[in-house]
């Protein structure tokens, strides 16, 4: 529930306490004193849901928008009229969507001062740069928390919504201030730790799980930020707290921003593309449903002449934000497809390998290793596969690395580099408490395995 407090302007007493009697609300009026253009302040209690109404009832008798009016929460009224207007209004209300007044002044609120804004940032940019790199999910989610990125994601779609340009404006700078702000900060920082020795200086960052999933994004990254955006303009408009809301749309934006200086610091960029377009397609992505669930929600400007414009704008911004996100995620979709194929790829790989080995007794296959590459920006495609065999001493089928060479051919559709490693298996038998049982275990050093390579290369031996 809220507390209002609303200054009366001169002559227009009567008019204004006959609106509020109309809507059954109890009221006390107290006479302005000050050297103000009031003659009176009402104050009175609302439900929550009721507010906006009631407010602009007010305007419709006299009482302009930018006068005098306060908005607090009230803790407890007690009043049978009050009771009742809450029934009603939870019959016949919009749910616990708040004021205009209330939301712009909540939006506002949630943008620190830019200079605190930066130091934030960049402190969240440095923890979520050093998790990705220590690879430790706890970590990541503590830079999440403290990332003030919440209040500019919001600040956007709700002066788009109620025609605040002023408020749009400083949305959208402070959210591209702080994408551009992270990843300089963590290419920076990235670099540092490299020169100064802080990791090993063999560390594949494409090796890191908490790295890996943001250079390789899919489809299903667009979830993640489609959701914290209609979970912050749900929390927000309902005037409940956004803490955690923070948290889930700094998931979708520092730690691919993060990974975007990462890979540049690692000489990776096709690496940083993927992470870069989303980071791009996250924010992008926030704004859209955050202000779709806003327009949804019901809020448009109090004046009705600016109500066609604000709607105007806000198709034209919706329709920027879906086209370039749909253009996005031709990328990411792309990358879904890759990722489908190339495990594919290794799962018939690994089937054709495994019963090509099957094919022979006594023989083990123990692993198997495939290597990849870039065929272009986008796509990758098996190279290299390192099979490791387990077979008796000096019973190697003479013929398996050639057909384990055509049946990766056949299942990659291509000609691939195949080398087969034999490990040398002995079997001992013993006999332990009257019983024989036996024993499997590699044989001793008995030099190099031989090699197969694929049918365009001779079979060769490894140094």
């Amino acid at each position: 529930m809220r507390l209002i407090q609303v200054g009366v302007p001169e002559g227009r007493r009567a008019v204004v306490l006959g609106a509020l009697d109309d809507e059954d609300i109890e009221y006390v009026v107290s006479d302005e004193t000050g050297n103000h253009d009031y003659e009176a302040i009402v104050e009175f209690p609302l439900p929550t849901n009721a507010v906006e109404q009631v407010l602009s009832a007010l305007r419709e008798v006299g009482v302009d928008e930018g006068a005098y009016t306060v908005v607090t929460d009230a803790e407890t009224v007690v009043s049978d009229n009050f009771a009742a207007l809450e029934a009603e209004y939870a019959e016949h209300g919009n749910g616990d969507l708040i004021a205009r007044e209330e939301l712009r002044s909540k939006a506002e609120g949630l943008s620190n001062s830019l200079p605190t804004y930066i130091i934030m940032t960049v402190v969240s940019a440095l923890v979520g740069t050093a998790g990705l790199l220590l690879d430790s999910p706890a970590t990541v989610v503590g830079s999440m928390v403290i990332a003030p990125l919440i209040g500019p994601a919001l600040s956007a779609s709700v002066g788009t919504v109620i025609d605040d340009e002023r408020l749009f404006r400083r949305g959208v700078k402070l959210q591209a201030l702080g994408v551009v702000l992270t990843v300089v900060a963590a290419t920076v920082f990235s670099f540092a730790v490299k020169w100064i020795g802080f990791v090993p200086p063999t560390l594949d960052p494409t090796e890191l799980s908490e790295i890996n999933e943001r250079l390789e994004p899919n489809l299903l990254s667009l979830v993640v930020a489609l959701g914290a955006g209609v979970a912050g303009s749900v929390s927000l408009t309902a005037g409940v707290s956004t803490a955690l809301v923070g948290v889930m749309i700094a998931v979708a934006l520092i730690p691919p921003a993060a990974a975007v200086g990462i890979a540049i610091a690692w000489g990776l960029p096709g690496s940083a593309l993927g992470a870069a377009v989303l980071t791009l397609v996250n924010l992008l992505s926030i704004n859209v449903s955050a202000l779709a669930v806003m327009w949804y929600s019901g809020y448009r400007p109090d004046r009705f002449f600016r109500q066609d414009e604000a709607r105007s704008a806000t198709v034209k911004r919706v329709a920027v934000l879906v086209v370039a996100i749909a253009v996005l995620s031709v990328f990411l979709g792309t990358v879904t497809y890759n990722s489908y194929t190339a495990a594919s790829d290794e799962r018939s790989i690994h089937d054709a390998i495994e019963g090509a080995v099957n094919e022979s007794s006594g023989v083990t296959h123990l692993d198997t290793d495939i290597t990849t590459e870039s065929r272009d920006v986008l796509f990758t495609e098996p190279t290299r596969v390192v099979v490791t065999v387990g077979a008796p001493p000096d019973n190697r089928p003479p013929d398996l690395a050639a057909r384990i060479d055509a049946a990766v051919d056949e299942a990659a559709g291509r000609d691939v580099e195949v080398q087969v490693r034999y490990v040398e298996i002995e079997t001992v038998d013993r006999v332990a408490g009257g019983e024989r049982w036996r024993a499997e275990r590699p044989a001793p050093n008995h030099g190099s395995a031989p090699t197969a390579r694929s049918a365009a290369n001779p079979v060769a031996q490894p140094s």
